[in-house]
């Protein structure tokens, strides 16, 4: 929250700046709405063939709709490319050369090695290249969330400049180089994202929506169902973004594919010793912290249990491996992965995923019962070799960067569920609300704590 000296500033700026999104799409729109409501002066676009339809659309907001990027980018103080992180460069080549002189210019991209290197390769060189990116959609409010800056290239004067504007986001802004960025957005949304993606896929390919069966009732599964739901509510290339373009994600994904092979490979073997032991060293070696202090879970079975899309009556809990959130945890142990490092940069998804993993292998006898599960109950063998399929299956498309097939697989996916999409939008954002208070909270205590 900007200070009475700083408020004074800003105002003097927002007589002079006029600040430039190329791009309305979802996170493009919630950008220009934040920052023409508090009183700076906006221009953005989107497609030129778009154009009559977004003003006419958009007639009554603050800010106002361009043409085209040439025309935001010859008037614009600071232009933020909010596009698509496959069509970065060629977007850039066509509006980049329009920059205004000494102006400043940086994107929103999940992955911000292409991006600095479309900045590099066709803006002038008195252009200054400050990137910066919202950690979290734009269903979300910005209050709180992570906000990473990047100052590239730039001068002390324009760097306080974009601080000053970010300030009406009320973010927990985060100063890192493209490179820690990339690798960070890896570390917490890779393998997270790719468990959640086979999750949907898994369901499609055996025809079952998960509310509609016993199996898929309870506190973990509720979870299970409404993040992906949430995912598959959202676009694709949000998602394809990050795990294409960005180098550090490919490994990742590879590894959850491989992780969820080798957990499946023991349970159709029935090595319950060898099960237990991967797993428990991944345990010790990523929540070793909570259970040696007996550190209080930020989840629980009651919390979860409240946000269910199941239309069938409660009955007796059901057996399940949790083949996916095992192998979360364990692809984080096989990878050197301490998710906790990044937590000041995770998503509020992430937040989640990581709050319900924590409960699977914190809370006492729950790992044991899955590990029982897995080695004993084949009922549901069949589901979880459809996910061993799935996560090998993203894992190929993105080590042969298909954005077609990602696309594909995606949408596919995505109208499976589109009959349901309503109703789980609704209770996921209910759940989403509640966990993250949860999450203030709990983070707050923690902090009281005196090492």
């Amino acid at each position: 929250m900007a200070n009475a000296a700083q408020l004074e500033e800003i105002k003097k700026l927002q007589e002079s700046k006029t600040i430039g999104i190329i791009g309305l799409g979802d996170m493009g729109l919630l950008y220009a709405k934040k920052f023409s409501n508090a009183g700076w002066k906006v221009v953005g676009c989107d497609r030129e063939e778009n154009f009559d339809r977004f003003v006419e659309t958009h007639k009554n907001e603050r800010f106002k709709v361009l043409r085209n990027g040439h025309f935001v980018s010859r008037v614009s103080d600071y232009i933020i490319y909010s596009v698509e992180a496959e069509n970065i460069d060629k977007i850039v080549s066509l509006y980049g050369p329009s920059s205004k002189f000494d102006s400043i210019v940086g994107g929103q991209t999940s992955c911000k090695a292409p991006e600095i290197e479309a900045f590099e390769k066709y803006l002038p060189d008195d252009i200054n290249i400050i990137s910066v990116h919202s950690l979290h959609g734009p269903g979300v409010t910005t209050t709180g969330q992570p906000l990473v800056i990047i100052n590239h290239r730039s001068n002390p004067e324009n760097f306080r400049f974009v601080n000053l504007l970010m300030s009406c986001l009320n973010s927990k802004v985060v100063y890192l180089s493209a490179v820690e960025h990339d690798k960070i957005t890896a570390d917490t949304q890779a393998v997270t994202h790719a468990a959640f993606l086979s999750m949907g896929v898994a369901w499609r390919k055996i025809q079952v929506y998960p509310w509609y069966h016993q199996r898929w009732v309870g506190g973990i599964e509720n979870v299970k169902i409404n993040i992906s739901m949430r995912i598959y509510g959202n676009k694709w290339h949000v998602y394809a973004g990050l795990a294409i373009t960005n180098p550090s994600a490919h490994d990742q994904i590879l590894q959850y594919a491989n992780s969820v092979t080798e957990l499946f490979t023991l349970m159709i073997q029935g090595d319950k010793e060898k099960l237990r032991q991967n797993l428990y060293i991944a345990r010790d070696k990523i929540f070793g912290h909570i259970i040696k202090t007996k550190q209080e879970l930020l989840l629980d079975d009651k919390l979860l249990a409240q946000y269910s899309l199941s239309k069938v009556p409660p009955g007796p809990k059901k057996s399940n491996s949790h083949l996916s959130l095992l192998a979360i945890v364990y692809s984080w142990y096989k990878l050197d992965l301490f998710p906790y490092d990044h937590i000041i940069c995770s998503t509020p998804l992430f937040r989640i995923f990581l709050g319900v993993t924590e409960y699977l292998f914190c809370t006492p006898n729950l790992l044991d019962e899955c590990i029982e599960d897995a080695i004993t109950e084949t009922s549901f063998r069949s589901d979880d070799l459809e996910f061993v399929i799935a996560a090998r299956n993203w894992s190929r498309i993105v080590r042969h960067k298909s954005f077609e097939l990602y696309q594909k697989e995606f949408e596919k996916t995505q109208d499976f569920f589109k009959d349901n999409q309503d109703e789980a939008n609704k209770i996921g954002n209910e759940m989403f609300r509640v966990i993250l208070q949860r999450v203030k909270e709990y983070e707050s205590d923690q902090s009281d704590i005196d090492p």
